[in-house]
């Protein structure tokens, strides 16, 4: 999610609109022109390799590593899952774009397209999505996708006034209950309290609506959002835990939509009934039907919103739980000086803490919530990585895995470490190559590109958390899943 352009910078509860600036690439002109290394294989052999590669041999990481260093370039050739025998008509064939530079070029809507390619050449059913294409699968040429990308930014704006407010009052009921299992069972499993949180507060934000009032959502509602998800991408993501279970029966199939449909429409009927100002606003100032707003709203709560901060905050509660270095000592010190005797937070405030944020964006760097980024060629051109020009043919997809397209030395010093003060000073320069939100931090998200609407909320929201924190705690200790002890604030 990200910032919206058409906000007033004075409002005091939203985020300032980001400069618009142009990726970091160089002039294809001033490097020499190069073939794609890599190969796609033979027919059947190469991609069910390559998918075994993926998937269980060697994992994500190793997987593209591996290759880099075998063809000795950050752009090759490759296959990526699923692919055939059971996935008919998907193509895995991709180009895969693994440093800065030709990473950026995944966001350049005028040489890429984005029409279907959310998760690569395949697409779950749009049977998850009431039978419709929601703005994420539609590229910027689409009519439709200016009215939802509007709309998104435009509930994000309306959002506003209640955002900060909401997120805190349900984030004191969080560490409220981590507080009580650790007092009982001395530590606490915190990722289904912190996902209850996240859809409470993302509901009565984004939607208007309050899961309370309706007892078929307040308590199923994240299962039914993880369900959905995890049906929808289970045939591409790794898990490289229980082979070859995994590949036999999680991977080799799509899953239909009526093994979650009647979580589903509950998440509808909630919308529908308790969301109806939001819902109202989408048919009347944008032209959407009821059924195109409630589907594009479920998919903006769940699968961005939801589904993103549910990755990436256990994330960045773990690297800042789990520092032995004097990290909490500092943030606490900077989040205590910055607010002084304020008795609330707004992002207004946590705007001026350098450190925080600094801490938020190297976790989004080294941990990005969305690992694998793709676009397809609207047009032949040519990409260009850091020493080498590349003729790119019209439809051919992009691959940009962006964990290590994040770790480009040629960019970040010490690519490979956590270095919390990265992004402080004149390190704030490095923001025009962190990309994490479908776009580099220093862009703004409008109706002619896929950024994400709320790139600036996710990155405030995240650095209000951590503020929040050191303003109730000294301390806290644990992991990604588990805290294991917390000193109040004295």
């Amino acid at each position: 999610m990200a910032t919206m352009t058409s906000m007033p910078p004075s409002s005091p509860s939203s985020p300032l609109a980001s400069q618009s600036l142009s990726a970091p690439t160089r002039q294809a002109s001033n490097l020499p022109l190069r073939t794609i290394p890599g190969s796609h294989g033979w027919p059947l052999v190469g991609p069910i390799s390559d998918r075994l590669d993926y998937f269980w041999f060697q994992g994500p990481d190793t997987f593209f590593r591996s290759r880099m260093e075998k063809y000795k370039s950050s752009v090759f050739r490759t296959n990526v899952p699923p692919s055939f025998p059971f996935f008919l008509g998907v193509n895995p064939r991709v180009i895969a774009v693994l440093d800065c530079n030709s990473f950026a070029h995944l966001f350049d809507m005028e040489v890429v397209e984005k029409r279907d390619v959310l998760v690569g050449d395949f697409m779950p059913s749009t049977a998850y999505t009431g039978n419709t294409r929601v703005c994420a699968y539609l590229d910027t040429i689409e009519p439709k996708h200016a009215q939802l990308k509007n709309f998104a930014l435009d509930i994000l704006k309306r959002g506003s006034r209640v955002w900060v407010d909401e997120l805190q009052a349900n984030l004191d009921k969080f560490f409220d209950t981590i507080e009580s299992e650790i007092s009982k069972d001395g530590n606490s499993s915190f990722i289904s309290h912190l996902q209850t949180f996240l859809f409470y507060f993302l509901s009565k934000s984004l939607v208007g609506a309050d899961p309370a009032l309706d007892p078929g959502v307040a308590d199923s509602g994240p299962l039914s959002i993880n369900l959905w998800l995890g049906l929808q991408l289970l045939p591409t993501v790794p898990l490289l835990a229980f082979q070859p279970l995994v590949e036999i029966f999680l991977h080799s199939y799509t899953y239909p939509f009526v093994l979650i449909s009647g979580g589903y429409r509950k998440l509808y009927s909630f919308i529908e009934h308790h969301g109806k100002e939001v819902v109202q606003h989408g048919e009347k100032e944008f032209g959407l039907s009821k059924s195109d707003t409630i589907h594009n709203l479920i998919f903006i709560l769940g699968f961005n919103a939801y589904g993103g901060f549910s990755i990436f905050l256990p994330t960045l509660l773990g690297t800042i739980a789990s520092d032995k270095n004097g990290l909490q000592a500092r943030l606490r010190d900077e989040v205590r000086r910055v607010c002084g005797s304020s008795t609330g937070l707004r992002f207004d405030s946590v705007k001026d803490m350098e450190l925080v944020n600094s801490v938020v964006y190297e976790t989004l760097r080294l941990n990005p919530p969305v690992q694998l980024q793709y676009a397809r060629a609207r047009k032949d051109f040519q990409l260009t990585s850091h020493d080498s020009t590349f003729d790119i043919k019209k439809g051919e997809l992009l691959c940009g895995y962006q964990p290590l397209a994040m770790r480009d030395g040629n960019v970040f010093e010490e690519p490979e470490s956590f270095k919390p003060d990265r992004f402080v000073g004149k390190g704030k320069e490095l923001l025009d190559y962190l990309f994490w939100s479908n776009g580099q931090q220093t862009g703004s998200p409008t109706e002619s590109n896929k950024q994400c609407a709320a790139k600036d909320y996710v990155t405030l929201s995240a650095s209000l958390i951590v503020a929040h924190m050191y303003r109730r705690y000294d301390s806290i200790s644990g992991d990604a899943s588990r805290i294991t002890a917390i000193e109040k604030a004295k």
